[in-house]
């Protein structure tokens, strides 16, 4: 990752992530996930794809929605890889697992169990926890997803509304990320823009 990215990604505290059209999706059918992260000024910063081809991945997105094993690339506006994300097949509590630009892993996360809401952790490259994500009842707030570090507040990834036509027709989600002051480094907050493509995988897939 050059030192611009870097540097935006740490001194910026409101990134919007927004999921790019697909056609088909008027037809019912699941499309690879694609993503911008772009800054307050709509500058893409990077972009965010899901790399699983062929009838096999159109197969198990169809028909296994967020529990298929696939992997998301991030890539910057020279289309180099700065990170990827790994998702292993799961039946409950989704995980989706980290990596740099190097493969080296830099943290996960993790869906635990919680009545009425919706929770998951987020974990260090050696599986300890550095962060929750806790929402309130979910019936009333399925819309802001807050974290929390040592009990404070340092985080949160909030669904914009789209529009009735996507909401109603596609699967196409804004997010809107925001962090709460200059706390967490680099990497945590790469971990929380992975987190909005989580949450968008896991809460708001049509094929659930």
């Amino acid at each position: 990752m050059n030192e611009q990215i870097e540097n935006k990604l740490l001194l910026e505290n409101q990134f919007l992530i927004h999921q790019i059209y697909e056609v088909a999706e008027h037809f019912g059918f699941e499309t690879r996930n694609k993503y911008q992260l772009v800054d307050k000024n709509k500058e893409q910063i990077l972009f965010i794809a899901e790399q699983q081809k062929g009838i096999f991945g159109f197969l198990l997105r169809q028909y296994l929605g967020h529990w298929r094993t696939f992997s998301l690339h991030f890539y910057d506006k020279d289309k180099n890889i700065v990170l990827a994300a790994k998702h292993p097949f799961r039946f409950i509590f989704n995980r989706l697992e980290i990596y740099d630009q190097n493969n080296q892993k830099i943290g996960s996360l993790q869906q635990r169990f919680s009545l009425f809401r919706r929770k998951f952790e987020v974990l260090d490259k050696q599986d300890n926890r550095v962060m929750i994500m806790l929402t309130r009842f979910t019936f009333f707030w399925i819309w802001s997803y807050p974290f929390f570090k040592q009990n404070r507040k340092v985080a949160s990834v909030n669904k914009k509304f789209s529009g009735v036509f996507s909401e109603i027709f596609t699967d196409k989600d804004n997010f809107l990320v925001e962090f709460h002051g200059s706390e967490l480094n680099l990497k945590e907050r790469l971990l929380i823009i992975a987190s909005s493509i989580f949450i968008d995988l896991m809460y708001f897939e049509k094929h659930d």
